[in-house]
């Protein structure tokens, strides 16, 4: 028995009748070779596959995954005789904000509010970033109660990383949000994020800073 100590690990190999060390040394180096080239074709191929599906800036789910997500979601929720919550968000007045501090802050901002969402939601939500400073949220099996509800704690949670104890902008930021449900707004995932889409452009025409449900 031969035995290859590498940062890998330790290979060890059976010499044969009339193997030199030298020739199991060379197959040894061989092997450790293919093994990590191997290993390095998976991390690449990992690594596209998550810049196919996720935000650059804020590491969230892009309106790629979204869309298909969200199909799915939804097949699964009308199998299921089951609701499904969609949660449309946009940071108020946030073009004003980036033209004052510039978009590095304005960046720092949708990374923070990024990382608030992921952490706020259910296991089994999905949160996405929709576009520009709009993000969207996916809410499988809930009532159409417990989503307004879930919208709300968003509302106050963003009011809150601007408080006195943490003061993480330069400002108070805020947000609008707007609540649809399938199949109760929309039976697609087309139709039930134009409701919630609808429902956060209410909210914003009524003054911003609150949470609407979207009405036909």
């Amino acid at each position: 028995m031969y035995s290859f100590v590498h940062p890998w690990g330790v290979f060890q190999f059976v010499l044969q009748p009339g193997q030199k060390v030298k020739q199991i040394q060379q197959l040894a180096v061989s092997v450790v070779q293919q093994f990590l080239l191997t290993v390095e074709n998976l991390r690449l191929r990992e690594e596209l596959r998550m810049q196919a599906v996720r935000d650059p800036l804020t590491g969230l789910y892009n309106r790629r995954y979204l869309e298909a997500a969200l199909e799915r979601e939804i097949s699964r929720a009308l199998r299921k005789d089951m609701m499904l919550g969609v949660i449309m968000l946009d940071i108020d007045h946030f073009k004003q904000f980036n033209d004052r501090y510039g978009h590095d802050v304005g960046d720092i901002v949708l990374r923070q509010i990024g990382l608030f969402l992921q952490s706020s939601v259910r296991s089994g939500d999905i949160v996405c970033r929709f576009g520009g400073e709009e993000f969207l949220v996916i809410l499988p099996e809930i009532d159409l109660e417990s989503a307004i509800q879930r919208a709300e704690s968003l509302r106050l949670g963003v009011q809150t990383l601007n408080n006195k104890k943490h003061r993480l902008f330069p400002e108070q930021l805020s947000i609008s949000l707007g609540v649809a449900l399938c199949p109760l707004h929309g039976d697609s995932g087309h139709a039930v994020m134009q409701a919630a889409d609808q429902a956060m452009y209410q909210a914003k025409r009524e003054g911003r800073n609150r949470v609407k449900v979207f009405e036909a």
